[in-house]
Parts: structure tokens; sequence; C-alpha cells
């Protein structure tokens, strides 16, 4: 699947590149993104992939054969961490199997708080002073 999606230059042509039995739960997926981040999100194909921007990267997402794949590894949210451990793949990035139900909520709730760490991150980086160069 992935080798057929490697040169796609839309968010519409990597659902329309994957498989019709998950092209719904990616539309699902993208809708449900966009409205739990604010309305300044901007949409991107990033490492041949989904991906969402503000301030930084959000959230990114890839269809494989068996399940979703969700990234970069939430920190920061000891109890987010813990509701998303089930889900837990390596190095920390979310893995939601195809045969079970997609948690489109908790998917909301880890872009919710992509979005507080992403504009508190871009506050600070604000703040501090230019320095200057000799």
């Amino acid at each position: 699947m992935a080798a057929a999606r490697a040169h796609v230059k839309s968010i519409d042509g990597y659902i329309a590149a994957c498989s019709p039995a998950v092209q719904p739960i990616l539309r699902k997926l993208r809708a449900t993104i966009r409205s739990a981040a604010s309305s300044d999100v901007q949409e991107t194909i990033s490492y041949g992939i989904p991906a969402f921007t503000l301030h930084g990267t959000l959230v990114y997402f890839a269809a494989f054969k068996n399940h979703i794949g969700l990234y970069p590894p939430v920190r920061g949210n000891a109890k987010l961490q813990a509701r998303l451990e089930p889900y837990a793949g390596p190095k920390g990035n979310l893995k939601f199997p195809l045969d079970r139900s997609i948690p489109y909520a908790l998917i909301a709730r880890i872009v919710k708080f992509r979005v507080k760490q992403n504009l508190a991150k871009s506050k600070l980086q604000r703040k501090k002073p230019a320095v200057a160069r000799a």
C-alpha cells in the first residue's frame, strides 16, 4: 500500500490511494483532527503521510494493512498517556487496529492536548529575546 501512496501531494490524494475499506475511517479521522484543532490548523503531506500543523506539527497519521498509526508520541500528560497504553506501539507511537473501533474521541483529546503544547511552546519562543550577532 505504501508504494502506491509514495508521491501523493494532498491528504485527499493519500486517502484516495488507500484501500476502499479504510477510506471512510481516514476521512472520519481527518474530520476528527480538524474539529479538535484550531481553525488555523494547516494540512500537508510530510514524510509521505498526512500531517496537521499549528505552530509546529500537531499529528501525523498513516494507514497500514492492519492498523492506523498516529504520531508523534504523546508526552507530558500522565493521565492521557495511561489511557493510550493499549494502543502504544514502538517508540510510543500509537497503533489503532482496524479490526477494532477507532477511538475518535480519544484522538480528539490527543489533538487538543497537542494544540495546547504547541501554543505554549510558540509563546515561549516569542518571549525569548533575539540574540545579537556581531
